[in-house]
């Protein structure tokens, strides 16, 4: 069996690994000290624990898969350090950019690891909540579909978005509009996928949800324009019990986001936080909307020349 491994792998293969890093008590230190070197590039060193902390990315694997994903992820690391010998040789680490992009880093990830902190101990949902969540969205469980979609995204502006919108009101079918974006010299991009209702964003979902096949939907982005629609689906429901590790996951989550979102306003009420120049109205503002995702997965252009 052949397997495809990246630079991050798995939890289960840490008690393998670990066995390279020791063979009990009798070893001196001397011995225990070189197992700890998985491997030497030049004169830097790729420890176990580099090691076993790129293993425990993967996910679940079986002892075999364990196994086998060892000697990959080493080779991965030696080919990351040699990157990285020579990027540090042309003094990469000294761009602006990069600097900037280590730095936005290093914040997301504090700040992630915060909220893992906080969380890390949170209650399970209890079977009452998962219940009533099942209940109270059917689109996702018990009336759940498989919906084959089409997209156009059309970029539009100021002043011809009107126009767009009038031209798919008065268009029978989408090979129409199409064609009437072509002889606008609008390039707009077309493309379909098939989605389970949990791979949509939920924001979109209750509309789709209420829609037949054949029907349409429009959505507005920052200078896009975007027509879905469903050109098929089928009923898929799940029950309550295959439906439990979603639900699970869906209020893990919202507890986090809802633990997250006090932390912070408690950290704003008591920051000193001052906008300056050309941005002293941002604080004013309310935190930025998520836009439904864009359905579109492969698309292709169209109107283009």
């Amino acid at each position: 069996m052949q397997m495809t491994y990246r630079i991050g792998l798995s939890l289960l293969a840490l008690s393998m690994t670990l066995l390279v890093s020791g063979c009990g008590d009798k070893m001196d230190a001397k011995d225990k000290a070189k197992t700890q070197v998985a491997a030497k590039v030049n004169k830097d060193e790729i420890t176990v624990h580099q090691l076993n902390y790129e293993l425990s990315k993967l996910g679940n694997l079986n002892p075999e898969q364990a196994k086998m994903a060892t000697n990959p992820v080493l080779v991965s690391l030696v080919d990351q350090q040699l990157l990285v010998q020579q990027a540090l040789a042309d003094k990469l680490d000294r761009d602006p950019l990069v600097m900037q992009s280590l730095e936005a880093a290093r914040r997301k990830i504090l700040a992630q690891a915060l909220i893992q902190k906080m969380t890390a101990n949170q209650a399970a949902p209890s079977d009452a909540e998962m219940t009533d969540y099942y209940n109270k969205n059917p689109a996702l469980f018990a009336e759940r579909r498989i919906y084959r979609l089409q997209e156009i995204n059309v970029p539009v502006t100021p002043e011809n978005v009107e126009q767009v919108k009038a031209q798919l009101q008065q268009t029978n079918n989408l090979g129409a509009f199409i064609e009437w974006l072509k002889s606008q010299n609008i390039a707009a991009r077309a493309g379909q996928s098939t989605k389970t209702a949990e791979q949509l964003p939920l924001e979109m979902l209750p509309r789709l949800h209420q829609m037949k096949d054949g029907q349409a939907m429009t959505f507005a982005g920052p200078g896009t324009f975007n027509v879905v629609v469903v050109a098929g689906s089928q009923t898929q429901p799940l029950t309550m019990e295959q439906a439990k590790p979603m639900i699970q996951r869906y209020l893990d989550n919202a507890k986090k986001r809802e633990l997250a979102a006090v932390e912070l306003k408690r950290l704003k009420d008591t920051a000193k936080i001052e906008y300056l120049g050309q941005f002293v109205d941002a604080g004013k503002q309310p935190a930025a909307a998520v836009e439904p995702g864009a359905v579109l997965e492969a698309g292709a252009a169209v109107g283009e020349k």
